[in-house]
C-alpha cells in the first residue's frame, strides 16, 4: 500500500486570514494571544483539508518565515534583538521586520533573500565565530501537542543543518561550516523530545541536495546524518525543486529511514535512484507540481508509479514534489473564472485531492477511480486542442526578431553623454524605484470601479488625484527624477497581464510572498500579445504636472515571467521572447509619447537561476536576450533603467552587465553594501543605484545613516555614476514612514554632493 503524505501547506489561509491577522497585531489592534488564536484556526482548517493522507505535516506553519522560525528554535537571535524587551514574539518580529507594533525603538531587520528559486523570502540566518546554538522547543512542540489532540498523524517538519548553515550568512568573515558541531547537539536534543512526544516520522528539509555541493559539504553530511540518526524517531531526508544529479549517491547513502526526491523537476533520474535506494529504505515520490497550478497528468503519473509500487510495496511514498507553499489554497472559490481555463486547474486543496486519486489507484486498481481519470484525461485533452492557447500570429512575429533588435544604438559613453545634456542631473541623482504608498482609498476605488459602482469617468479623475498627489510630494522633498505612484495598479505582474492576450486571473489565488505580503501570480495559458497601450496615459499625464523628468514604469518580461504561473507546454524561453516583444510595443510608445527615462523592472531575474550553475549559462542567455529584445529599441536619447530587489547578484554580474541597462537600482540597504563587493574585482561600466533605505521594514532611517551607505557605495562606483534611491517600491508602506525617510534620503544625496570623504 503506497503511503500518501503532504511536505507543507498554504499558511496565509484561503482568505488571507493570516495577513489581516498579522497586520492588524502589527497596528495594536490585535493581542498576542488573539493572533496566536487566529493561527490556530489556520492551522485547525489546514489540517482539516489535509484529512485522509497517511501522515500531514506539521511545524511548516509560521507567522512570518519558516527559516526565522528555525533560527529561534536554535536560540540563533541577533545580539540586537535579544538586547530589546518584550515578548519572545516581540523579538521575532524585530527581527522580521524591525519593530513590533507600538514599539518605537528602531531595530534592523534581518536581511532578506529568494528561498531557493521560489518568490518566497526568507530571513537570513546571521554567523559569527562565537555563534553558539540553545535549544528553544516550544513551537514546534506546541504544535505537535495541538495536532495530536486534533487526532492529526503528525509528521514534523524541520529544516536540516546543512541547509540552516547554507541559509545563512557569516557576519565576521568567519567559517560558518565550523558551527556544525555547536549544531547538532541542538538537532539531537530537539529529535528527542520529539521521540518522547511519540512522533514516529519528522521531515528534514535539506533541499541544499539539489545545489552544487563542495567535497567539504559533501563529508559533512554523512557525518551530519550519522550524529541524527538512532534518535528514537525516523528521519525522512526531503529534496525538492531539482534532481540530486552527482548528490544521488550521498543522499541515498546517508543513515536516514526513507528519501523523498522531486519527480517533477528530477523526473529522468527516478530510474537511478530506485535502482540505488538501499533495501528497507522507504522512497518518497514527489510526483505532483508543488510549483505550478495546472492539472496533473494523472494516467501518466500512474504510468510512473505502478512499476515502483510492484516493485517497492508500502516502501513507496507519494507527495508533492515539494511544500505546497507556492500555490494557492482552493480554487473552488474561483467561481467567476474563465471555466474552460478553471478545468484545467488544480490549486492546493486540488492537488491533495490528486494525491488521494492516485493513492486509491495504486492501493485499488485504475478501475475503482475509472471516471476520475476519465475526467482528468478529458481535461487535459481539452487543454491541448484549445483554439485560445496558440496564436499564429504571435508565432510569425517572434519568427520575425532580427538579432540587431537587442542591441543599442550605440555604446553607454555615447549615450550617457546624451543623458547629462538632456536631463541635466546633479551627482547623485534621487529617484524611487515606482510605488508609492496603496491606501485605503486607493483600494476602495479600485473595488468599487472593478465592482462596477465607479464609472470609468470617475476612476481615471480619482486615479489622476493621487497621482497629483505624489508628483507634488516628490517635487516638494526635491527628488531629481520622478515616478508617478502606480496608483492604478494592483500588482507589477497582475496589472500588465491584464492587458495581455494569453493570461487568466484568480480572485482568491494568492501566495505568500514574506510576512503578510502576498502576491496573485496571473496565469499564462496561451501565446502572449498586447492589447494595447498599458501605461502611457497615466504617464503622460504625471509628465504634465511637472518640468522634471518623468520616468515610463514598466515590468520587465522576465519577471513578468517569473511571477506568473506560467504554462508548461512549451518552453519557458519561448513564452518569455512573446513577453518581451509585448514590453517592447509599450517601451516604443511611451518615448514616442516624450517620456526620456523608462524604468523596466527585472527583480526576478536571478531567481530564475536554475539551481546548478552548469545549466545557467542557457538560462541567462535566454532571459538577458529576451530583456535587450524589451528595452533595446529606443533612440540614445532615451535612458532606460532597471530594478532587482532582494537576491545574490554577485555571482551573475557579468550577465546584469551584458544587460547594458544605462542604470540599475538593486537591494543593498539590509546587507550593508555588502552586494558591492564584486565590483573590486569587476568594472560595471553603467550607472547604479544601490538601495539606501530599506522599505520592507517600518523604521524611519536617518540622514547620516545612508550617507554612511553611499560612502561604502563611493567606494566601488565613481560618484558621476551612482544613484540615490530606496531599496524596492514603497508600496506596503505609510505616507508617514514614506515622507520622513525620502526627506532623509534627499538630505543625504545633498550631503554626498558637497562632501569629498570617502569611506575607505
Amino acid at each position: 500500500m503506497a503511503y500518501t503524505h503532504n511536505l507543507g501547506y498554504p499558511r496565509v489561509g484561503a482568505r488571507r486570514e493570516l495577513k489581516a491577522a498579522l497586520e492588524a497585531h502589527w497596528k495594536g489592534q490585535l493581542s498576542a494571544f488573539d493572533l496566536e488564536e487566529a493561527a490556530r484556526e489556520i492551522r485547525t482548517a489546514n489540517w482539516r483539508r489535509q484529512s485522509g493522507l497517511d501522515l500531514v505535516p506539521v511545524g511548516d506553519f509560521s507567522l512570518y518565515d519558516q527559516v526565522l522560525d528555525m533560527s529561534f528554535a536554535l536560540g540563533n537571535v541577533p545580539e540586537r534583538a535579544e538586547a530589546c524587551q518584550g515578548t519572545v514574539l516581540d523579538r521575532y518580529f524585530r527581527v522580521a521586520r524591525g519593530r513590533t507594533a507600538g514599539d518605537a525603538a528602531g531595530v534592523a531587520a534581518g536581511e532578506m533573500t529568494k528561498w531557493f528559486d521560489t518568490n518566497y523570502h526568507y530571513i537570513v540566518p546571521e554567523f559569527t565565530s562565537g555563534t553558539e546554538f540553545t535549544l528553544h522547543p516550544q513551537r514546534i512542540l506546541e504544535q505537535v501537542d495541538e495536532a495530536r489532540d486534533a487526532g492529526v498523524s503528525a509528521k514534523p517538519v524541520l529544516i536540516g543543518p546543512m541547509t540552516y548553515l547554507w541559509l545563512g550568512k557569516e557576519k565576521d568573515g568567519s567559517d560558518k561550516w565550523g558551527l556544525l558541531d555547536r549544531l547538532l547537539p541542538v538537532y539531537v536534543e530537539l529529535l528527542g523530545l520529539l521521540a518522547g512526544r511519540g512522533v514516529g516520522w519528522v521531515q528534514m528539509d535539506e533541499p541544499v541536495l539539489v545545489t552544487d555541493l563542495e567535497p567539504r559539504q559533501r563529508d559533512m553530511f554523512a557525518g551530519a546524518y550519522a550524529a541524527l540518526s538512532g534518535r528514537g524517531v525516523r528521519l525522512l531526508l526531503t529534496t525538492f525543486f531539482g534532481g540530486l544529479g552527482e548528490n544521488l549517491d550521498l543522499a541515498l547513502g546517508l543513515p536516514v529511514d526513507g528519501v523523498h526526491v522531486d519527480a517533477v523537476r528530477g523526473r529522468e533520474e527516478l530510474p537511478a535512484v530506485v535502482d540505488r535506494l538501499p533495501k528497507g529504505k522507504v522512497l518518497s515520490v514527489g510526483i505532483i507540481d508543488g510549483r505550478n497550478i495546472w492539472k496533473t497528468d494523472l494516467a501518466a503519473a500512474l504510468d510512473v508509479l505502478e512499476p515502483l509500487d510492484a516493485r517497492l510495496g508500502d516502501r513507496l511514498w507519494i507527495a508533492p514534489s515539494c511544500s505546497l507553499l507556492h500555490v494557492p489554497v482552493d480554487l473552488d472559490l474561483e467561481t467567476d473564472m474563465d471555466g474552460e481555463i478553471r478545468s484545467w486547474l488544480a490549486f492546493a486543496a486540488q492537488k491533495l485531492d490528486e494525491l488521494r486519486l492516485l493513492g486509491r489507484a495504486l492501493d485499488r486498481g485504475r478501475a475503482a477511480v475509472a471516471g476520475e481519470l476519465a475526467a482528468n484525461a478529458k481535461a487535459l485533452a481539452g487543454r491541448r486542442s484549445s483554439t485560445r492557447v496558440h496564436d499564429p500570429i504571435v508565432k510569425a512575429r517572434l519568427d520575425a526578431i532580427e538579432p540587431s533588435w537587442g542591441n543599442r544604438r550605440s555604446p553607454y559613453p555615447v549615450r550617457s553623454a546624451l543623458h547629462r545634456r538632456r536631463f541635466g542631473l546633479p551627482l547623485y541623482p534621487t529617484t524611487t524605484i515606482g510605488s508609492f504608498p496603496q491606501t485605503a482609498e486607493i483600494r476602495t476605488a479600485r473595488r468599487q470601479y472593478r465592482a462596477g459602482e465607479l464609472k470609468r469617468e470617475a476612476y481615471v479623475q480619482a486615479m489622476q488625484d493621487q497621482i497629483r498627489r505624489v508628483v507634488s510630494a516628490q517635487e516638494d522633498l526635491g527628488l531629481d527624477v520622478l515616478v508617478h505612484g502606480e496608483a492604478e495598479r494592483n500588482d507589477m505582474v497582475e496589472y500588465f497581464g491584464e492587458q495581455l492576450r494569453g493570461y487568466v486571473f484568480s480572485g482568491f489565488g494568492w501566495v505568500q510572498s514574506y510576512g503578510s505580503r502576498c502576491v496573485k501570480p496571473p496565469i499564462i495559458f496561451g501565446d502572449i500579445s498586447r492589447l494595447g497601450p498599458m501605461t502611457v496615459e497615466w504617464i503622460t499625464f504625471a509628465q504634465s504636472l511637472t518640468d522634471k523628468p518623468m520616468k515610463g514604469m514598466l515590468t520587465g518580461p522576465v519577471t513578468i515571467l517569473n511571477w506568473s504561473f506560467v504554462r508548461d507546454d512549451q518552453p519557458r524561453s519561448r513564452t518569455c521572447l512573446q513577453l518581451a516583444l509585448a514590453v517592447r510595443d509599450e517601451v516604443l510608445d511611451l518615448e514616442k509619447a516624450g517620456i526620456g527615462i523608462i524604468q523596466i523592472d527585472e527583480a526576478a531575474l536571478r531567481e530564475g537561476l536554475p539551481l546548478r550553475t552548469s545549466q545557467w549559462r542557457e538560462y541567462l542567455d535566454w532571459a538577458v536576450g529576451a530583456y535587450r529584445i524589451a528595452a533595446n529599441g529606443v533612440r540614445d536619447e532615451t535612458q532606460i533603467h532597471t530594478h532587482m530587489c532582494y537576491s545574490e547578484f554577485n555571482d551573475i554580474i557579468a550577465a546584469i552587465a551584458d544587460m547594458d541597462a544605462d542604470v540599475i537600482t538593486i537591494e543593498t540597504s539590509r546587507s550593508g553594501m555588502e552586494l558591492l563587493d564584486v565590483f573590486d574585482s569587476f568594472s560595471y561600466p553603467n550607472e547604479i543605484g544601490p538601495g539606501v533605505y530599506d522599505i520592507h521594514s517600518p523604521n524611519v532611517p536617518e540622514a547620516q545613516a545612508m550617507v554612511d551607505l553611499l560612502r561604502k557605495a563611493a567606494r566601488h562606483i565613481p560618484p558621476e555614476r551612482l544613484w540615490v534611491n530606496p531599496d524596492c517600491g514603497l508600496k506596503t508602506r505609510q505616507w508617514g514612514e514614506v515622507l520622513p525617510s525620502l526627506s532623509a534620503m534627499v538630505a543625504a544625496a545633498k550631503t554626498m554632493r558637497t562632501s569629498t570623504v570617502i569611506d575607505v
